[in-house]
């Protein structure tokens, strides 16, 4: 079988699992945000936390709980890697240093899981189950929650209650994740992933099954669990350095092809529970329209471009294999690497950096996009329903009509709010970037010059502030200077949209519904997905051209 075709088959392959999945996965998610009932687990959780599920709050205090509970895990989360070194199960680990472990705290919390450290020589069993892979689960119950903050904000009317964080928080582990995480490690188990708590062994080297000399040093760790969370929740935190291209992580081409089912499986699904909770299915196929078709397109592209190469090399191992897993091949790391980067996972199974120009321009603006098709657990579900109102807001500057969506007006209050949340995180990339172009010391952390040097720094920060995790592998980031500014552009690309988001809900909700005329532009047509990807790519242009132009652009056209 041709690389080609088995690319092709694995795509066929990923897509009618999750055409199974979609319905019950989003209507069962539908239920677990609309039901009034809570299960014993539940009642003592809120018990302990001192919560009260059942008191509905207005976007400032829903807002307040998220703020509130994120910081409480960064401090906590910085704290345990602080006394790494006094803790149990810490493999003889020394505690992590300050600059490291704030930026590890605040990626893992804003669900970017961005690591500039070696996982199986730096974090101990404790910081790894106790601390990152809890970060995995709440951190994404929190997007989830936001989103679904957001979407009540389109279901009510003349009211700004959006529901009740606590609740949506722990409802969303405890119904949604932890149940989908217990079937998924039991399946990477089965699949050859390692899961344990051993300790360090030293593993001689061999060759041929003969002895090479020397020998390697291998910790185990409870690995099938952490990374079946880590893709699930699209988070992206390798246990090992190597991440997903680690035989312990990701054994096999059937491993891989779940891996990428699971990160893509929620966010997807997502588009059903919206319509399920708005009234309207058909709306909800509009937003999957909409990233069905730039995600199926994006991976066209990758594959075409990474399988396309010219030369003798690339003729004689079937495409760019440089940086790629040889059990996967081209083709499965072209989907896997689309995956990550236009979802907030930022999991690797292959080097990003040995993707050629194009392939490596395509992952950039993935995530320049906003990570919205599907994008992570509710942050791609909000940052695509923000983007419709701006389609919305276009299309009645061209007809003449105040915009509707929904049955709710879109007014100068909501296009300032989603104003805002389109330029917050551009703002943090290109300022960042141009810093650390501009001074000195930065520059020295780049293994390339040229035009992929700057594509290096430009992908670090496009992966911080747009929470994804993933990174181009030639840059050094474990500086204080990269450590603090990653770890800055993490949490406000993280947070300051939730401000906007949940700010925008609360406007929403509160509003009497707008009845239906025959001039309302109709959002669950075709139509409307077509003008919705249009508005997506040409904001994203606009926006980035000029640096990707510097980097990748400059990069394919020399080759």
């Amino acid at each position: 079988m041709s690389p080609v075709l088995a690319g092709i088959l694995q795509l066929l392959a990923l897509v009618v699992a999750l055409g199974l999945s979609y319905r019950p996965l989003g209507d069962h998610m539908a239920k677990v945000y609309s039901s009034e009932k809570h299960y014993r687990p539940e009642k003592w959780i809120y018990k302990a936390i001192g919560a009260n599920p059942s008191v509905e709050m207005r976007w400032p205090a829903y807002l307040r709980g998220v703020l509130a509970f994120s910081a409480v895990s960064v401090l906590f989360l910085y704290g345990l890697q602080r006394l790494q070194g006094s803790l149990p199960g810490s493999l003889g680990f020394v505690s992590i240093d300050p600059d490291q472990a704030f930026n590890t705290a605040a990626s893992f919390v804003a669900n970017t899981n961005w690591q500039s450290y070696y996982g199986e020589q730096a974090m101990g069993h404790v910081v790894q189950t106790g601390g990152l892979a809890v970060q995995n689960f709440v951190s994404a119950a929190v997007g989830i929650a936001v989103a679904v903050a957001l979407v009540r904000g389109f279901a009510r009317s003349r009211t700004g209650e959006l529901g009740n964080f606590w609740a949506d928080l722990v409802r969303g582990c405890v119904r949604i994740l932890l149940p989908i995480s217990v079937i998924g490690a039991l399946v990477l188990v089965a699949c050859g992933a390692i899961q344990n708590f051993s300790g360090i062994h030293e593993v001689g080297q061999f060759l041929n099954g003969h002895s090479a000399g020397g020998a390697q040093q291998w910790n185990g760790g409870a690995v099938a669990s952490q990374e079946v969370i880590k893709e699930l929740g699209t988070n992206g935190g390798g246990y090992f350095n190597a991440n997903s291209a680690h035989p312990f992580e990701n054994p096999n081409g059937l491993s891989n092809l779940f891996e990428i089912y699971l990160i893509l499986v929620i966010p997807f699904a997502l588009t059903r529970t919206f319509g399920r909770m708005v009234g309207s299915i058909k709306q909800g196929y509009a937003i999957l329209g909409t990233m069905a078709v730039i995600w199926l397109g994006f991976t066209a592209l990758m594959m075409w471009t990474e399988f396309a190469g010219k030369g003798p090399a690339f003729e004689l191992a079937g495409g760019a294999m440089e940086g790629k897993e040889t059990r996967f091949g081209i083709g499965a790391s072209a989907i896997f690497s689309v995956a990550t980067t236009l979802t907030s996972t930022g999991a690797v199974n292959s080097f990003h950096s040995s993707n050629t120009g194009f392939g490596g321009g395509i992952n950039l603006l993935g995530m320049q996009l906003g990570e919205i098709a599907p994008g992570g657990v509710g942050s791609g579900l909000y940052g695509m329903l923000i983007m419709a109102i701006i389609a919305v807001f276009i299309a009645g500057l061209m007809v003449g009509r105040t915009p509707e969506y929904l049955g709710k007006k879109i007014g100068t209050r909501e296009i300032k709010y989603a104003a805002c949340y389109i330029l917050v995180t551009p703002a943090l990339v290109l300022c960042f970037t141009a810093l650390a172009m501009a001074l000195p010391t930065p520059a020295h952390s780049m293994t390339n010059s040229g035009a992929h040097g700057f594509s290096e720094i430009l992908y670090a920060y496009t992966s911080g502030a747009n929470n994804n995790g993933s990174a181009f592998a030639g840059l050094n980031a474990d500086t204080q200077w990269f450590n603090s500014t990653i770890g800055i552009a993490m949490l406000l690309g993280r947070f300051l949209p939730m401000v906007f988001v949940l700010a925008l809900a609360g406007s929403l909700a509160e509003q009497s519904p707008v009845p239906e005329t025959a001039g309302t532009l109709r959002t669950e047509k075709p139509l409307f997905t077509g003008l919705l990807v249009g508005t997506i790519m040409i904001i994203t242009g606009l926006t980035y051209f000029p640096a990707l132009a510097l980097g990748p652009l400059a990069e394919g056209l020399a080759a």
